[in-house]
């Protein structure tokens, strides 16, 4: 007979302690941090506000060394309310912890751009609650083509590196009238330094494929208003869903009176990998009226004469609103080594 049975909170795993909420939104409480949080840090929490969530495998692409360091530094960073974190259930095996942005990192960001942090627009409530969201995993999936990107740019022999990310909200804010992607993309070359951008279609095989296709109207009417061709690439999840957008798309591409201001490539997931490299000839460009060849990333821009050559581009900033920071540099700041005091 058990006579002293355990009781049941220390059966809990261990949790470590957070400020409070109040707490944390204080400014003597900001103040403290100022010492504690590095530029990468600071970073991390523009990319969160940015692109809302990112899992800590993503996180450790885009700017840590390997999974580990960037769980130990996650760790801090959640104790002192600067991310929250969740963790959504899965059917088989476990997923990865996802983090968001929380009352203290929200807070420095206000501070940073002089705004107060009520015009900021962030709500705890509102960050966390993407754990139920129905749009979860699309914006999962829409972070991970980046942070790819940003991985694979990172390497010693990398072609080029990504100079610019906008989330599917930057992209409403300014084109939301006309079309709304789910993700705008700029690429550098470095032999060349010329650029590349684009508008990222995130396709998860959720809405009928003529659907897709009826999203070129809004496009064209954008290339139309503003003159500038801005390419779209088509992320789907398997071969056969390629090849029944495409046709979708080729449909709605004669329907146009200039077919050629929306230049179309699509890929699939089930090629080689889930996420295409830029060096791997993964895209595909649609033509009317005759076929092409795979390309890579970094040689797509070669498949549309038309494309204007584009000049480095300025950092963007605020919306017009002043109440939205500028959009964060993709390219994460190196870290920062603390040298012993004496």
């Amino acid at each position: 007979m058990i006579t002293n049975p355990t009781p049941q909170r220390a059966l809990r795993g261990h949790r470590p302690e957070r400020p409070r909420p109040r707490l944390a939104a204080s400014g003597e409480y900001t103040a403290r941090l100022a010492a504690r949080l590095t530029e990468r840090d600071r970073w991390l929490a523009h990319m969160l506000h940015e692109h809302k969530v990112l899992t800590s495998s993503q996180i450790a692409a885009l700017a840590w060394p390997s999974l580990r360091a960037a769980n130990l530094r996650l760790l801090q960073l959640y104790t002192w309310r600067v991310i929250d974190r969740f963790q959504p259930f899965v059917t088989y095996g476990t997923a990865p912890m996802h983090y968001v942005l929380d009352v203290a990192g929200a807070t420095i960001l206000a501070r940073e751009d002089g705004i107060e942090p009520t015009a900021l627009n962030y709500k705890h409530d509102r960050a966390i609650g993407l754990a139920h969201s129905l749009r979860l995993a699309h914006t999962v999936g829409t972070n991970a083509f980046f942070a790819a990107l940003i991985h694979d740019s990172r390497r010693p022999d990398a072609a080029g590196h990504l100079t610019a990310w906008w989330s599917e909200a930057r992209c409403t804010r300014h084109y939301g009238d006309i079309v709304r992607p789910d993700a705008y993309g700029r690429w550098q070359q470095h032999d060349t330094g010329a650029e590349f951008e684009w508008f990222l279609e995130f396709d998860f095989g959720t809405e009928r494929p003529e659907r897709v296709g009826a999203k070129l109207g809004g496009y064209a009417k954008l290339a139309a208003t503003t003159g500038i061709i801005t390419p779209v690439l088509v992320w789907v999840p398997t071969p056969d869903r390629e090849v029944r957008v495409r046709r979708a798309l080729a449909d709605a591409l004669d329907l146009l009176d200039d077919p050629g201001s929306v230049p179309i490539a699509t890929t699939s997931g089930d090629l080689q990998e889930t996420v295409p490299a830029p060096g791997t000839s993964r895209w595909l460009p649609l033509f009317p009226n005759r076929t092409a060849n795979r390309r890579p990333l970094t040689d797509l821009h070669r498949a549309w004469p038309q494309l204007p050559r584009l000049t480095p581009a300025a950092t963007p900033g605020q919306d017009a609103s002043g109440n939205t920071p500028a959009a964060p540099n993709p390219w994460p700041p190196r870290p920062s080594v603390r040298r012993p005091g004496r």
